[in-house]
């Protein structure tokens, strides 16, 4: 029986389409460099700019704001270091403020804010997974550089309230970046209609290639480059651009904003199956986030009891991929700094799965992995309990 892959949260496969759209730009006809100026360089500049209009169309956004970048980490960076290091320039503080469930690409940026002599504010979210306004307030009065608040979490799949949290940065004339790598596909993303000035994509997340995001910038003032060289990008991401790439990433912009609302309904519909069957056979069960408004592709559940690490060895045997709201370092797995944000006790946070699901899931693996659930958890159990009594 082939294996059922629940990680889609993590990445995708490629979509035929965007191979397609790859494939020029790897042979002979227009393997250029875009910045030469004889007919291989313009047929790849050309191929360039036609990947810049269709991501700008998929996200509501112009063309000239959308900068391309390696992926959604190096747009977190240049958006939240890069905000700090323009504010440093015009002489203001270099302070940022980000919430305290954002991905590690957001984080890691913060933290290096403070090495280059700034300071970092972590805003509190609830026991729902939602930033707390109240805590945004407070650190808006410090007048930040930039706030980043991811628009979906990764790990819980809470959506934030990013529309309200950009009316408050607009208001306190502080710029806002929201990373929209989990959002873009599964809910409406239109950059012209959101009150956010600097917005993060990638495109292995909606079917394109690795290695290839963007960052969209409302100015290109807002920010100061991190990687220093030639004019490429207006300077601000200089460096020959990934051709093929973009390509790939254009095409699946495309599809993924035309198939969104369709794209949405049919995960939801999917994500209920399973966390009904679930919860079923494991009452104890509980549900991350279930009281805040979730994204449709993304199911984290904590298992009493059961370990991830151990839930993620046998169900990988079951020939089931999921992940975990763990990280392991040196052996030892801790839980997920995400879930104990929100309060979750350490010992439940340890026992966290996410499985998230994509355009290829289907009812029958939907089926097959909830009748294979329960029989993991109680084979995890077992095996916990077995240890504690030795």
């Amino acid at each position: 029986m082939d294996a059922v892959y629940l990680d889609y949260a993590a990445t995708t496969p490629v979509r035929p389409e965007a191979r397609d759209a790859m494939l020029p730009y790897l042979a002979a006809d227009a393997f250029g460099n875009p910045s030469s100026a004889h007919r291989f360089g313009r047929a790849a500049r050309g191929g360039l700019e036609q990947a810049r209009r269709q991501v700008a169309l998929a996200l509501g956004a112009e063309p000239g704001q959308v900068f391309f970048t390696s992926g959604g980490t190096e747009a977190d960076n240049l958006a939240v270091l890069g905000a700090a290091l323009a504010a440093r320039a015009r002489g203001a503080a270099m302070r940022v403020a980000v919430s305290a469930i954002e991905h590690k690409a957001v984080l890691a940026a913060a933290h290096a804010v403070r090495h280059f002599g700034g300071a970092e504010e972590t805003l509190r979210v609830g026991r729902d997974g939602v930033v707390d306004l109240d805590a945004l307030d407070t650190a808006l009065a410090a007048r930040p550089a930039v706030v980043s608040v991811m628009w979906v979490n990764n790990e819980t799949g809470a959506i934030q309230p990013v529309a309200e949290i950009g009316r408050r940065c607009r208001a306190a004339g502080v710029l806002f970046h929201t990373d929209a790598v989990q959002a873009f596909g599964k809910l409406p993303v239109r950059f012209a209609d959101m009150p956010c000035d600097l917005l993060t994509v990638s495109a292995h997340k909606v079917g394109g290639p690795k290695g290839v995001g963007a960052l969209l910038l409302r100015d290109r003032h807002a920010v100061e480059p991190l990687i220093q060289g030639g004019g490429q990008q207006g300077g601000l991401r200089p460096g020959t651009e990934n051709i093929a790439g973009a390509a790939g990433f254009g095409r699946a912009a495309e599809l993924a904003a035309r198939e969104q609302p369709e794209h949405a309904c049919r995960l939801a519909g999917l994500r209920g199956r399973l966390a009904g069957r679930l919860v079923a056979s494991v009452p104890d069960l509980v549900v991350t986030a279930e009281r805040a408004e979730r994204v449709p592709h993304i199911l984290n559940v904590c298992v009493p009891g059961a370990d991830s690490g151990s839930l993620l060895m046998h169900l990988d045997l079951a020939g089931i991929a999921v992940s975990s709201g763990s990280a392991c370092t040196s052996g030892a797995v801790d839980p997920s700094p995400v879930l104990i944000a929100m309060g979750i006790p350490a010992g439940l946070a340890a026992c966290a799965l996410r499985l998230s699901l994509g355009r290829e899931t289907t009812e029958s693996e939907i089926d097959r992995v909830a009748e294979v659930f329960p029989g993991v958890v109680a084979k995890c159990r077992s095996l916990a309990g077995a240890m504690a009594r030795a």
